[in-house]
């Protein structure tokens, strides 16, 4: 299977350095294992979005996969209390 690329949007790259140093760690090994497998077990599809989402401990990871040039994009990155807003 061929590795995806992994882009970060901005709104999330900040989210990401708020959290603390072992969540940091934590959610970042979770964002590089979506380049081997985009959809691991646990990710689930968000109903009326083209979005999926990840759990690490009380943190969500939601983003997209674009399966024809091979990039995920992670759109949001939060607690699992105000992810969804």
């Amino acid at each position: 299977m061929a590795k995806y690329t992994i882009s970060i949007k901005k709104s999330a790259e900040k989210e990401l350095k708020k959290l603390s140093a072992e969540m940091y760690l934590r959610v970042k090994k979770g964002i590089l294992n979506l380049a081997e497998n985009p959809r691991p077990n646990g990710c689930k599809k968000l109903k009326g979005k083209e979005s999926y989402r990840i759990r690490e401990g009380n943190f969500r990871i939601i983003y997209e996969i674009e399966d024809d040039v091979l990039i995920i994009m992670v759109v949001k990155i939060g607690h699992r209390k105000e992810v969804y807003d």
